[in-house]
C-alpha cells in the first residue's frame, strides 16, 4: 500500500475544481484511458491575462486525482508566463510529497498545463514569449541567465544549493557541469568587483589654480596647527607643476628633526589631501 500524505488523501477525498470549462481559452488532454492515466486540464483568463479559473477531468489513482486537483490550485491567478514555469516538483511538494513510484501522476499535471497554455497559443494564433537566456536545465527548462539571477540574487555556491532554489540540476543531472560553470563565473564577477571596491577612486586632474588652492588650504588646515603645537610654523613659497616649496619659521626652522617634519608631515599631508606626485622641497637661502 502507497504511503500518502494527509493533503494527497484531502485532495483525493474532496478534489477541487472538477470539471470541463466549455468555453475555456486553453484545453490540455494527455494520457489515454488505455494506458490507465488520463488528464483533461482547462483554463479561462480573466480580462489581465491571468487564469481565472481552471478545472479537471481526470481517470486514474489516488495521486493522479490529487495531482490534479492541487495544479488547478496552483495555477489560478497566474499570467500564462508564470504558469509555463509550474513543474512536476511544485505538484508534489505543494501535496507534501509523492511515492516515487506515482512521480509520474504530477508529471502528467505538468504536461496537461503545458498542452492546454500552448493550445490557448495555438487557437489565438500568438506564440508563448522566449525566455531570456540558453536554457540549462531541459528538465525543468531553465535558462543560464534564471541561474545567473538566482546565484546573484542569493549568492549561492553550489550545485545543491542552485538545485535547492531554482530546480536546475534536480532531473537527470547532465547540466551540473554547466551550472557549475556559471558558478565559476558569478563567483569570478564577485571577485573583480571586490577588488574594483578595493581600489581608491582616481582623483581628478587639478587645474594649477586648483592645485595652489588645495595645498594652501591642506596647509593651512591640516599640517600649521600641528607645527604650531610645538611652536612653529610653516609658509608656502611657491608651487612649480608638482614641486611645492615651503619654508619653516618659528621652531621648526631651527629643528634637527626638520628633514624628517618636511618628509613624513609636509609632504604626506600634501600627498594625501592634494596629489600623490608632489615633491615637497624646502627653501633655504634663497637655493629655490
Amino acid at each position: 500500500m502507497w504511503e500518502y500524505t494527509d493533503k494527497v488523501m484531502d485532495h483525493f477525498l474532496n478534489p477541487r475544481n472538477v470539471g470541463v470549462i466549455e468555453d475555456a481559452d486553453g484545453k490540455g488532454d494527455v494520457g489515454s484511458l488505455a494506458c490507465g492515466d488520463a488528464l483533461t486540464l482547462t483554463f479561462k483568463l480573466d480580462e489581465n491575462g491571468r487564469i481565472a479559473d481552471a478545472k479537471f477531468k481526470t481517470f486514474g489513482c489516488a495521486s493522479a486525482v490529487a495531482s490534479s486537483s492541487v495544479l488547478t490550485e496552483i495555477i489560478k491567478g497566474l499570467t500564462l508566463e508564470e504558469a509555463a514555469n509550474v513543474t512536476n516538483k511544485d505538484i508534489a511538494e505543494k501535496l507534501g510529497g509523492l511515492p516515487d513510484q506515482k512521480m509520474h501522476c504530477s508529471v502528467m499535471g505538468q504536461e496537461a498545463l503545458e498542452a492546454a497554455i500552448q493550445n490557448y497559443y495555438d487557437k489565438t494564433k500568438t506564440t508563448a514569449p522566449e525566455k531570456e537566456g540558453k536554457v540549462v536545465c531541459t528538465c525543468f527548462g531553465i535558462t543560464d541567465t534564471e541561474i545567473r539571477k538566482v546565484v546573484e540574487d542569493n549568492k549561492l555556491n553550489s550545485v545543491e544549493q542552485v538545485t535547492n532554489y531554482c530546480k536546475a540540476g534536480g532531473g537527470c543531472g547532465r547540466c551540473k557541469g554547466d551550472i557549475e560553470k556559471i558558478l565559476s563565473e558569478v563567483r569570478g564577477d564577485w571577485i573583480d568587483r571586490a577588488k574594483k571596491k578595493e581600489q581608491p577612486p582616481k582623483r581628478k586632474k587639478l587645474t594649477n589654480i586648483q592645485k595652489i588652492r588645495l595645498v594652501q588650504e591642506t596647509i593651512s588646515d591640516q599640517i600649521r596647527p600641528a607645527l604650531r603645537a610645538d611652536g612653529g610654523d610653516i609658509d608656502l613659497i611657491d608651487v612649480e607643476g608638482n614641486k611645492v616649496i615651503v619654508a619653516f619659521r618659528g621652531m621648526c626652522a631651527k629643528c634637527k628633526m626638520a628633514d624628517l617634519t618636511m618628509r613624513d608631515v609636509v609632504q604626506a599631508k600634501l600627498r594625501e589631501f592634494v596629489s600623490e606626485d608632489l615633491v615637497v622641497e624646502e627653501e633655504k637661502d634663497g637655493e629655490n
